[in-house]
């Protein structure tokens, strides 16, 4: 079920006003039995994939804690691998069977080559065939037979069976405040990616009617509706025309569809986390931050500690510190990185283009590393401060505006030809982006489906949005009057300009 839908708006209010007038009981039921209704919406089959992973998972995680010694690992490797085998086979099959049959093909095999894809192909088809996708011949349909949100759900659920390991948690009794923890429908295909910790105990709890809550939840939802639907799905519009055929567009139109990308997947990402986050927090449960204003970060390795912050820790603390993290030597330190980063861009998707798209983040992070180092040596500081605080405000006295903003400037830039390659079809396309991009002619017109009109507004969008990340503007919901007066406006001004085409959010995909 999309969130900028007409039919999420009134399951939301349904499942709201009848939570509140349930007890727990009957709350973590109603809630288990939305959230299967929430997903089943997309392909019902596909929720017999996430019951027999949570089933698993959640025997997994009583045994670990049961046994004693070695057996506990096990357990978890036996639940490790059925999450990531499950998710490599809908995910990742079509995309290793290409590229081992490509690379016997290239070592003049192809009777190999062609027996391999054969039998992947084979497989992936009558697997899909169970689950009713009869129409599916080949793995080109991979990405739109895709069961919505796998990784997300995929990486919750292993979140919870290594801290049962790691004795950070207790294994759940309930089966069904289990599932509820896999399958709570607010961020169940888009993430924030939970950790046992946050939430599990929140489900046994009956949070009463808080009008703070509520209002803080609608006004937050309310944001996020107005970054997708008003921001994101306007930029869309330039963004997927240019994108569509890069090598029949100048490079300055590249220039800006590139620009807008950038915006337009932090309002549609960030906008459907605060949709989520806001749902949850109108019954009282409290989500995890997501985002953290990313594009006024100063250094690289600042964006990430800003950008999709759940699935950026959920990288730290289950691969790169149990890899050795910076504990064992430079070379591995950097290793290190680079497999985090590489896996990460792997994570979002079967293509090279994402592969590189991660590559680069880890190649951005190692030279901000190495960079830090040699400054040290030389009696220099150039690591911007960890805590959030508006650029406008820093509070190091060495730190001028001017550096500031060229800091911020060079980041924004430097992430942004990262998004070529998240964005293009192929790496074939990000190359010719990229090209094009660094040949432009500032006499070139923008080939735009947006009259100018439109490409205006949009830019007072986005500098609307930029002034209020980097002041760290709150819209206040404590004077109920207040609140209601600017939940009416940014309610209308979303229905006035939204540009309502049931665009997906682009998570969705991965």
């Amino acid at each position: 079920m999309l969130f900028n839908s007409l039919q999420f708006l009134l399951f939301f209010i349904v499942v709201t006003l009848t939570y509140f007038g349930l007890k727990w009981q009957g709350r973590w039921m109603l809630l288990l039995v939305a959230s299967c209704y929430f997903y089943m919406v997309f392909r019902p089959a596909y929720i017999l994939i996430l019951f027999a992973t949570i089933v698993i998972d959640y025997i997994a995680g009583i045994w670990i804690e049961k046994t004693p010694g070695k057996a506990r690992k096990w357990l978890l490797i036996v639940s490790l691998v059925t999450n990531i085998g499950i998710l490599a086979f809908f995910k990742y099959l079509g995309f290793f069977t290409e590229n081992i049959s490509w690379l016997f093909d290239q070592l003049h095999m192809p009777e190999v080559a062609d027996r391999v894809f054969s039998i992947g192909n084979r497989l992936f088809v009558k697997v899909l065939r169970l689950f009713g996708e009869t129409g599916v011949s080949s793995f080109k349909e991979n990405m739109s037979i895709l069961p919505v949100g796998l990784s997300f759900h995929t990486f919750q659920a292993m979140s919870y069976t290594i801290e049962v390991y790691r004795g950070n948690h207790k294994a759940e009794r309930h089966f069904g405040i289990y599932a509820l923890y896999v399958m709570f429908y607010p961020q169940l295909v888009a993430g924030p990616i939970e950790r046992p910790q946050n939430v599990l105990w929140q489900f046994h709890k009956q949070f009463p009617y808080d009008a703070e809550n509520v209002k803080a939840g609608l006004m937050q939802m309310a944001f996020g509706f107005f970054k997708k639907v008003v921001i994101a799905d306007r930029l869309a519009m330039l963004v997927d025309y240019a994108y569509g055929n890069p090598s029949s567009h100048n490079g300055l139109t590249l220039l800006a569809a590139t620009f807008f990308y950038t915006i337009q997947i932090y309002c549609d990402f960030s906008g459907y986390s605060d949709i989520a986050i806001g749902a949850a927090r109108v019954m009282g449960f409290t989500l995890m931050e997501n985002f953290r204003t990313p594009y006024i970060a100063q250094s690289i390795s600042e964006f990430w500690r800003r950008w999709h912050i759940s699935l950026s820790t959920w990288f730290r603390d289950y691969l790169y510190i149990p890899l050795g993290g910076n504990r064992k030597g430079e070379f591995r330190q950097y290793l290190n990185m680079m497999i985090v980063f590489l896996a990460s861009g792997l994570w979002h998707g079967p293509n090279w283009t994402y592969v590189i798209w991660g590559g680069l983040n880890g190649f951005y992070q190692i030279l901000a590393v190495l960079r830090d180092k040699l400054l040290a040596r030389l009696g220099f500081s150039s690591t911007p401060p960890r805590t959030v605080t508006s650029p406008a405000s820093d509070p190091q006295t060495n730190r001028s505006p001017v550096r500031v903003v060229i800091n911020v400037l060079t980041t924004f830039v430097l992430i942004m030809l990262t998004w070529v390659f998240f964005r293009a079809r192929s790496v074939g396309d990000a190359f010719v982006i990229l090209s094009r991009i660094a040949t432009l002619s500032p006499s070139d017109p923008i080939d735009s489906p947006m009259n100018a009109t439109e490409m205006w507004f949009s830019m007072a969008l986005i500098v609307f949005l930029l002034i209020k990340e980097y002041f760290y503007l709150y819209i206040p919901t404590r004077n109920t009057f207040r609140f209601a007066v600017l939940f009416v406006l940014i309610t209308f001004v979303t229905y006035l300009f939204g540009v309502f085409s049931s665009n997906q959010f682009i998570y969705f995909q991965f």
